[in-house]
């Protein structure tokens, strides 16, 4: 089997390609041959040569080539057109989101190409196995404290209260971001304030079920300098935040928005971000300050009449690309090993090895016989 490990074309910003040791495990599992993009890791510093040492089979090639291969793996799912050229017969893994793309299913498998969605490799207790929530968290709060820094004139002063910080939602994102919240999202920060003497981070978290409750929430708004959304909503359509709480912030407040979620108007059922009105961001542009042009670039039904600095972005894990890669390698070797020792055909959901079950939950026929029903 020859393996393709293609760029990701998705704006500048996003540098994130798989690290040499991840090729290695490749070779040692036997492939034919690793052909990866031309100028692939150069995003990150990494030069050719720590690619080609590896083994001999290891060579780059143009990026229509890669998709020329007997498997492709990419974090971020290539554009139609690129899948378009893989051959039928051929696979594709990556981060597919099959609940929420069912064009996407059909498209595969009019293609005749098998795929394994990285965001539904789960194992028997739903937990998935492919992602870096710890970098959602850390490195969405380290930048949204970069602004709160250039806001605050006082900021590293002892004589400043401390920083009042709200995050909606308790689950796995919020952990991490309330954790790094404490320490500034930055530990040598942290230590910075400390050895000053400037008071600390008081971190209040609100269950998604509290939220509806306009009087509460708006008392809460009014005692916030950081507003942190990463709630997980069943119902996209409606807000955590409508746009006119957002006037209960104070001025100099900052929006952190971690759920990422796009506006998404004409879907079935509509989605919309969690705190409305913040844009959406990415790797090339992650912080809108209020007269950003991107909050009237809005969907015409989103409300941005009252806006704070905000700050927002569909890849958090991509603000530092090598070890955010270094995570999803170590969780994606296991996958590829399986996918180039045994076939998918004989994967078995049921009874199989741990690494079985929870990698046929990811593959595209058990979501085909899904929306088939």
């Amino acid at each position: 089997m020859r393996v393709g490990l293609p760029r990701m074309h998705k704006e500048a910003g996003e540098r994130r390609d798989f690290l040499a040791p991840f090729v290695a495990a490749l070779c040692r599992d036997g492939v034919d041959g690793v052909v990866l993009e031309e100028g692939y890791g150069s995003g990150m510093g990494i030069e050719p040569v720590e690619y080609l040492s590896i083994a001999p089979c290891v060579r780059f090639a143009p990026y229509r080539e890669v998709f020329d291969q007997d498997l492709v793996a990419v974090v971020r799912c290539p554009a139609d057109e690129a899948i378009g050229w893989m051959r039928p017969g051929s696979i594709l893994v990556t981060m597919l989101h099959f609940p929420t793309r069912p064009g996407r299913i059909r498209m595969l498998e009019e293609a005749g190409i098998e795929a394994i969605s990285l965001d539904s490799v789960a194992d028997d207790t739903g937990h998935r196995l492919v992602q870096n929530l710890e970098s959602v968290g850390w490195n969405g709060v380290e930048a949204a404290f970069r602004e709160l820094v250039r806001i605050h004139p006082n900021f590293s002063h002892p004589s400043r209260r401390p920083l009042r910080v709200t995050c909606l939602g308790a689950g796995a994102v919020g952990g991490h971001a309330v954790r790094a919240a404490t320490r500034y999202g930055d530990p040598r920060m942290r230590e910075e304030m400390v050895a000053n003497n400037v008071p600390g981070v008081e971190v209040t978290v609100v269950d998604f079920d509290l939220t509806w409750h306009e009087d509460y929430m708006l008392g809460r708004l009014e005692r916030t300098d950081l507003l942190i959304d990463a709630t997980s909503r069943l119902d996209t359509a409606v807000p955590v935040i409508p746009n006119r709480w957002i006037a209960a912030l104070p001025e100099d407040a900052v929006v952190l928005d971690l759920s990422s979620d796009p506006y998404l108007p004409n879907a079935d059922p509509p989605m919309v971000k969690g705190i409305e009105g913040v844009p959406h961001g990415d790797l090339d542009r992650y912080v809108f300050p209020i007269d950003d042009p991107a909050w009237d670039a809005q969907p015409p039904a989103v409300d941005t009449t009252n806006r704070r600095q905000a700050l927002s972005c569909y890849a958090w894990p991509g603000i530092h690309p090598k070890s955010c890669m270094e995570v999803y390698g170590s969780q994606i070797e296991p996958l590829m090993t399986l996918l180039l020792t045994t076939p998918i055909a004989r994967w078995d959901e049921r009874s199989g090895p741990h690494d079985m079950r929870a990698a046929a939950r990811g593959a595209l026929a058990r979501w085909r016989t899904t929306i088939t029903g």
